[in-house]
C-alpha cells in the first residue's frame, strides 16, 4: 500500500490497517496471511486479543522483510506500572517472534473505572518505562488506545516521547468529534477500532444517508464509512475474515465524498457507540468493545 499517513516523528504510516481483533485468528494465521497477499503492511494486536502468536506465525511464513511491516500492539490493564511493562512487551515480543514492535500502545486508561482514583499517576510511570523501551530499541514508537481528551492531556503534560496515535471507536455513528479534534490540535493521529460499525449503524438511520451514499457511489456501506474516516484524517483498522472483504476495505481510494456528504455522516445521530467507557467501565475480555 503506497498510501500513507505522516506520523508525527516523521515516520509514514499505511492509510488502512488490519485489525486482528477476531476469535478465529487466535490459533489461525491463514487470514492474516490472506491480508498479507492482499496489500495489507500494518497490523494491529494486544496482549488481550491472544491473537500475537498467529500474526507472529504468518509474518514469519510470508517471506516479508520485516521492516516492510507495521506491527502494533498493546499492554492491557493488569499489565501498566513501572514494574510490569518490560516483562509485558517481552511476552509480546515473544509471541510475536519479533525483536522489536513499531507501536506499543497503552490498552486502557484506567484500571478500575469510576473507583480508579490514581490512574493520572499510574498512566505516567506506564508512559516513562514504555519511553525506556523506545531508548533500548524494542519499541520504535509509542501510542494509545481509548484515551479521550483528559486522559491524552495528562500524558502529554510529562512525557518525554510524544504519542503518535490515539485508537478510539470511531464511525459515522460515533464520530468523537472533541476527542478527534484534540488530537489533531496536538499532533496525534486518531485510528478507528470499529471502523464498519455493525448492524444499527450500518441499518437506514434517520433519513438513510448511508445506504443512499453507498448507491450514489456504488460502493457497500461498509465503504462508505472507511472513505468518511479518511476524509476526517483518521486511519481505519478495519477486521475481515475472508477474502473478498479484506480486498473490498482497501477498495476506497477511487471515489470521494462531498464536502456535504461529510458534514451530514457528522451529524448522524451518536446511537452506535457499544457501550464501554473508558472512565465508568474495564470491558472484559471477550467484550466487542475490545475491537
Amino acid at each position: 500500500m503506497e498510501r500513507t499517513f505522516t506520523l508525527n516523528d516523521g515516520a509514514l504510516i499505511p492509510q488502512i490497517g488490519f485489525g486482528t481483533f477476531n476469535d478465529a485468528f487466535a490459533d489461525n494465521k491463514a487470514a492474516i496471511l490472506q491480508a498479507m497477499e492482499c496489500g495489507y503492511r500494518f497490523f494491529d494486536t494486544a496482549s488481550l486479543y491472544e491473537t500475537e502468536r498467529a500474526l507472529g506465525a504468518a509474518v514469519k511464513e510470508s517471506g516479508i522483510p520485516r521492516k516492510e511491516l507495521v506491527i502494533e500492539t498493546k499492554l492491557w490493564t493488569d499489565e501498566m506500572g513501572a514494574e510490569n511493562v518490560g516483562a509485558a512487551l517481552e511476552r509480546s515480543l515473544t509471541r510475536l517472534q519479533t525483536d522489536y514492535v513499531d507501536i506499543y500502545m497503552i490498552h486502557w486508561p484506567r484500571q478500575s473505572g469510576a473507583e480508579d482514583e490514581d490512574w493520572k499517576q499510574l498512566d505516567i510511570e506506564t508512559w516513562q518505562a514504555m519511553e525506556k523501551l523506545v531508548d533500548k530499541g524494542k519499541v520504535r514508537r509509542l501510542g494509545l488506545s481509548n484515551f479521550l481528551p483528559h486522559h491524552l492531556k495528562n500524558i502529554l503534560a510529562h512525557c518525554r516521547i510524544r504519542p503518535v496515535v490515539d485508537q478510539l471507536e470511531l464511525h459515522p455513528a460515533y464520530s468523537q468529534e472533541a476527542a478527534v479534534a484534540f488530537c489533531k490540535e496536538n499532533d496525534v493521529l486518531p485510528m478507528a477500532w470499529s471502523p464498519l460499525g455493525h448492524g444499527r449503524v450500518n441499518a437506514s438511520i434517520g433519513n438513510g444517508i448511508l445506504p443512499k451514499l453507498a448507491a450514489k457511489y456504488g460502493k457497500s456501506v461498509q465503504q462508505i464509512n472507511l472513505r468518511f474516516l479518511l476524509q476526517k484524517g483518521i486511519l481505519p483498522i478495519p477486521k475481515a475474515s475472508s477474502r473478498e472483504h479484506m480486498e473490498a476495505n482497501l477498495d476506497v481510494f477511487d471515489f470521494a465524498l462531498t464536502e456535504d456528504e461529510v458534514a451530514m455522516l457528522s451529524c448522524m445521530p451518536q446511537n452506535g457507540w457499544l457501550g464501554e467507557h473508558p472512565d465508568f467501565s474495564i470491558p472484559d475480555r471477550k467484550s466487542n468493545f475490545l475491537q
